[in-house]
């Protein structure tokens, strides 16, 4: 069966900078800042990046941040737990979402 996702494509991010260079290569200077040693660890800020790749759904992102995570230093374990942090954000902001719908039910 086709798939729309294709791991392979993955390989094939540079070659967004083929129009517009410089706003390809402004975008690649701000991730590899945004990435960069800081405040923050390598290994936390690729945890962080595997668990917001798992609560927008981005398939590459996964693939990529989980590899990265690994390589960073990161176990299974604290891996895991980073993705359960970031679903259960989704799910709360979710079900924080029928508060609009007991609004709209006491409005009637």
């Amino acid at each position: 069966m086709e798939s729309y996702y294709k791991p392979e494509d993955l390989h094939r991010f540079g070659e967004m900078g083929r129009h517009r260079r410089e706003l390809y290569d402004k975008f690649s200077d701000w991730y590899n800042d945004c990435m960069a040693e800081g405040a923050l660890s390598k290994k936390t800020k690729s945890l962080i990046a595997l668990a917001v790749a798992h609560a927008i759904q981005c398939a590459y992102c996964i693939d990529h941040y989980a590899v990265e995570s690994k390589d960073a230093g990161s176990s299974m374990d604290e891996m895991v737990e980073a993705i359960h942090v970031a679903s259960s954000i989704r799910g709360g902001s979710s079900l924080i979402h029928g508060i609009q719908m007991l609004n709209a039910l006491d409005r009637e």
